[in-house]
């Protein structure tokens, strides 16, 4: 190929490449920006975005006493979540384990955040008792507050427990100390965030809020009256009132083991078949009262049992015996110890003063290491919370006392929702029954020794206590209604219900509902999804405004091969002239 070809050659691409660029002018003009919306779409449905899940949670607790609010009033959620410690504004909603919070980062949060959502353990028995008194501790100061943001506590989920450890990445005890700052910002911009949104469901006030109370009497039958001297009539007999309040719920609506009503049940069995043995029926009316309110709605149920007019039962009654956290169903104290509070000290050879040496003495006899102590407290009538039960007994000047295993009456225990090993809770309860029993046994047969009939066919067993450790309020079931019918009579069902105008308490509708997490790039992913897009328009415009000063250049190197031509040209007539 000589010289001539070559130049023609070049010449040739030289002119389609110009062709190409001025008909690619045109091209970019209608293009550019179809495909930055196809990199933008491309980037929102890529493989990452997608739902996490839906999950049922539960709301916290809410509910008024005396005109206070008490609990989370609001429910709707809508925006992203963070984790405890990557959240910071009033648009994100906290995501945490029940162990990892604190009471005050709880006080922060209900106060700066949008929301918050708190994970529960699979088993909180397997926790130390440090542990365990935490967690108390942060269900008291959840109780006994009000809330302006939505609270949510979600059962231990496999999910949920990745989405958390993903939400937690970029907490500075997990992030390498050896990463860059360049690798920490394409980790931030590449992680995965996630939105959570919980439909706003009805919060209104229940209208029909009311709380159940059952009470029976267990007096001796006309059959067995008839070897018993004495007793002419039920009125005239001496009365012993037990009581005890179901737990229905605490920071969530949710049934514990009911510890106190199994054993006002045990209890309620056991004499009711003393009762039928023929000479061994006591001289004693023994009567039970259970309702469905204890301490966080300051025992409404034995004050709307007081307040009945046609009330005639405590005429003759020699003592209130209260059934308050006789068992801690979450934790124990290093050493088995049972207290009888009173309002205050008993007289000598006083009815409650009698009961208390008898229960010492089968504490003694019963209990390996187990010990009955006396705690003294006064009435604070300036106060609207009644610290016990048997307070609003002692108000009415009944004698009245609370037998409990916590011995604060601010223990965080009492109100706790969590409960620990079945096991040992059965075998705890058992023990109380048989120590309570026995000492009401002494009592009602007037002997100074402990008579201990309760074996055999009278024996407390675990089959027992089970049955009764699950024991639902009237408003579920008829459970406790049928059994009180069983075992004893004058069965009454008194319902107390909240005033319309000026309600003592009052329930909300709402607790259980369904959550929705969806997995979303975070806010610095968009930010630099936009840098780029911006970087690519910029690029594109820029290439447009100065595509003609390009073109001209592009043509001022397409003309050198046409006069490099030309030149060869004449050079070639030359040569021809001369050698002609």
């Amino acid at each position: 190929m000589d010289v001539t070809s070559i130049i023609d050659h070049i010449q040739t691409k030289v002119t389609k490449f110009t062709v190409l660029i001025m008909c690619s002018e045109a091209f970019i003009f209608r293009t550019a920006v179809s495909y930055c919306l196809f990199i933008a779409l491309l980037a929102m449905c890529s493989p990452v975005a997608g739902i996490g899940g839906e999950f049922q949670v539960k709301s916290m607790v809410k509910f008024d006493l005396n005109g206070d609010q008490f609990g989370s009033r609001t429910f709707g959620i809508s925006m992203e979540v963070k984790s405890l410690y990557t959240w910071s504004t009033a648009r994100h909603v906290v995501f945490t384990r029940l162990l990892d919070i604190s009471v005050n980062d709880f006080n922060i949060i209900r106060q700066k955040s949008g929301g918050l959502i708190i994970m529960l353990p699979t088993n909180v028995s397997i926790f130390n008792n440090e542990i365990k008194e935490q967690i108390t501790i942060l269900e008291q100061a959840m109780l006994f507050q009000s809330a302006p943001i939505p609270v949510y506590f979600a059962p231990f989920n496999k999910n949920l427990d990745k989405i958390l450890d993903e939400i937690s990445y970029t907490t500075t005890q997990n992030i390498n100390q050896d990463e860059t700052a360049f690798t920490q910002l394409v980790t931030s911009i590449s992680a995965n965030g996630y939105h959570v949104t919980v439909s706003d469901v009805s919060s209104s006030a229940n209208k029909n809020s009311k709380i159940p109370v059952v009470y029976g009497e267990l007096i001796p039958n006309n059959f067995v009256g008839n070897y018993v001297d004495n007793i002419l009539h039920e009125s005239n007999l001496p009365v012993i009132l037990i009581t005890a309040s179901l737990k229905t719920f605490g920071i969530f609506n949710d049934y514990p083991l009911n510890a106190d009503a199994a054993v006002l049940m045990i209890l309620m069995e056991m004499f009711s078949k003393l009762h039928s043995v023929t000479r061994m029926t006591p001289k004693y009316s023994i009567a039970f009262l259970l309702s469905d309110s204890g301490l966080l709605l300051n025992f409404q149920g034995a004050k709307k049992w007081l307040e009945i007019d046609e009330n005639l039962s405590l005429q003759g009654v020699e003592y209130v015996m209260c059934l308050d956290t006789i068992i801690q169903s979450l934790t124990h104290n290093e050493k088995d110890v049972l207290f009888m509070h009173v309002s205050k000290p008993p007289k000598e050879k006083s009815s409650i003063s009698q009961y208390f040496k008898l229960l010492k003495l089968a504490a003694d006899q019963h209990g390996k290491n187990f010990t009955v102590e006396g705690v003294h407290k006064k009435i604070n009538l300036a106060e609207l919370k009644l610290a016990w039960e048997h307070e609003r007994f002692s108000i009415k000047r009944y004698p009245a006392f609370t037998l409990s295993s916590v011995k604060a009456s601010k223990s965080p225990i009492r109100t706790s929702i969590f409960t620990d090993d079945k096991s040992r809770i059965i075998t705890e309860v058992m023990l109380a029954s048989k120590i309570i029993s026995e000492a009401l046994a002494a009592y009602i047969y007037k002997l100074d020794q402990l008579p201990n009939i309760f074996t055999g066919y009278l024996e407390i067993n675990d089959q027992t206590v089970m049955s009764y450790l699950g024991v639902k309020s009237i408003l579920e079931n008829n459970d406790i209604k049928d059994a009180f019918s069983k075992y004893l009579k004058n069965v009454k069902v008194i319902y107390d219900k909240a005033d319309v105008r000026e309600p003592d308490f009052l329930f909300y509708n709402g607790n259980d509902v369904h959550m929705n997490v969806y997995r979303v790039k975070p806010a610095i992913f968009d930010l630099f999804l936009t840098f780029v897009i911006g970087i690519y328009l910029v690029s594109v415009y820029l290439a447009i405004q100065n595509f003609p000063r390009f073109y001209e250049e592009v043509s001022k190197f397409s003309k050198q091969p046409h006069s490099l031509g030309a030149v060869n040209g004449n050079l070639s007539d030359r040569n021809k002239w001369k050698l002609n």
